[in-house]
């Protein structure tokens, strides 16, 4: 997932939330993360919605596949330059497959825990309460969309635009991937086409704790849900609410998927498969306050 673009009615509020929580702007409503480059646009829209995202592909080959994958379907798609654009016929999300230089990330050395007769860290304190800075995430993880009809989103994202599917949560959605991260997409059963979520990863379970630490310090409201640990993708998590109504999420150690063949997509029961530790999720996060708003103003973002 190379990037997201987010409709808002709130644009400069909105803006200077992303920029506390740790995007840089860096011009025309973009915010860039540290290693994925500009990931975020922030847009004008009567309500909150998912304009679109990109999605970075290696060749011309690639787009060929693409291409022949959506008309196989009968999904419209446009070339444009170096990219394929297209639309999700059930959520109006429009999705770009866009040829881009893989960004190769900056390895990050894992921390060193003592632990019962392992004592890993020796005459040092622990390296994460040393840290004085602000949280700065390294790159978009995934994106969570709610739409009406999954049955056709579902066939759009792994027929047409080529997702994996990494696991079920049953009658409510499918974990979907790109990349070798459990999941770039979450697609969810809901009444109302929307953006549920975008998740940021940071380097360790300290600059998660951190991160929304110095989010609610001077705005409690903003908290949402976490700490905690999710069972699906087993990624330690804390979500926080933006002045819009989108959910943006800290996240880190989410499980990989580098060999297809040795990787089995599970189906799981509901809240059992949402996490493993942590408080239990508000009402707000399965039902968003502001969803019925969403329904009587449901428009396209296009």
């Amino acid at each position: 997932m190379s990037s997201v673009t987010i409709g808002v009615p709130n644009v400069a509020e909105t803006s200077a939330y992303y920029t506390e929580f740790g995007l840089e702007p860096v011009g025309d409503g973009w915010f860039a993360t540290t290693e994925g480059g500009a990931q975020l646009r922030l847009v004008p829209a009567p309500m909150r919605c998912l304009v679109g995202f990109v999605i970075g592909v290696d060749d011309e080959d690639d787009l060929g596949r693409a291409a022949a994958r959506f008309q196989r379907i009968g999904v419209p798609a446009q070339r444009r330059g170096d990219a394929l654009v297209t639309m999700d016929p059930a959520s109006g999300t429009e999705v770009t497959l866009r040829i881009e230089r893989r960004r190769p990330m900056a390895y990050a050395p894992p921390p060193l825990f003592n632990g019962p007769g392992r004592p890993d860290r020796i005459g040092a304190r622990a390296p994460g309460i040393m840290r004085s800075g602000p949280v700065r995430p390294r790159a978009l993880g995934h994106v969570v969309l709610g739409t009406v009809d999954w049955t056709t989103s579902m066939r759009y994202f792994t027929e047409g635009v080529g997702f994996k599917v990494s696991d079920l949560v049953k009658e409510a959605g499918a974990f979907l991937r790109v990349t070798q991260e459990h999941h770039n997409l979450l697609l969810l059963r809901t009444p109302v086409n929307f953006l549920h979520h975008t998740s940021w990863q940071v380097t360790d379970v300290d600059e998660v704790g951190r991160g929304a630490m110095q989010m609610l310090r001077d705005n409690p409201e903003r908290h949402v849900w976490g700490l905690g640990r999710h069972h699906v993708g087993s990624n330690f998590f804390w979500y926080l609410r933006d002045p819009a109504g989108n959910f943006s999420e800290y996240y880190t150690d989410t499980d990989c998927i580098v060999e297809d063949q040795l990787w089995t997509p599970e189906t799981f029961e509901g809240v059992l498969g949402m996490y493993s530790w942590g408080p239990p999720p508000p009402p707000s996060f399965i039902r968003p306050d502001d969803l019925a708003a969403l329904m009587t103003g449901a428009h396209s973002p296009r």
